[in-house]
């Protein structure tokens, strides 16, 4: 659903998206998407308009907008393992932690794909379409975008 806000997303804004037009488009449940769309509108990352013309769009550019973010904002914290949660409330959770010999590992785990998820943003997901070069003759090199 964010992938396909982020296409539409014109440079400073973008129209409104109905969660059905979603739906049909990534072939989803708008019930699932309806689910979905509550806790990234009360994290920030989507806005909704009401109206005829409403509906759900990015409440930033896609640049902005990391897929940690959107996990975390679906999901909560990232962890592997309950042990290895970011959320401090978890950090008593285990009553092995201090005896625990693969605590570091689901750590590093964690760490690991928190890096990745921060490092890729929703314009690297939804990449505007490059133009196509058609030659105008094939005696010459020139080509236009079409």
């Amino acid at each position: 659903m964010l992938v396909q806000l982020a296409r539409r997303w014109d440079g400073d804004a973008t129209l409104p998206v109905s969660l059905a037009d979603v739906a049909s488009d990534e072939d989803l449940p708008r019930a699932y998407l309806e689910q979905l769309i509550i806790p990234l509108r009360d994290a920030g990352i989507v806005l909704s308009t009401r109206g005829a013309r409403g509906g759900y769009a990015l409440a930033r550019p896609p640049v902005e907008i990391t897929m940690a973010e959107a996990l975390r904002a679906l999901e909560g914290p990232l962890a592997p393992m309950i042990c290895a949660s970011e959320d401090p409330e978890h950090a008593d959770a285990c009553l092995r932690l201090g005896a625990c010999s693969v605590n570091g590992l689901w750590i590093q785990v964690r760490d690991a794909i928190g890096g990745v998820l921060d490092a890729v943003t929703l314009a690297d997901l939804a990449p505007r379409p490059r133009p196509r070069l058609v030659t105008l003759d094939a005696r010459t090199t020139d080509a236009v975008p079409v």
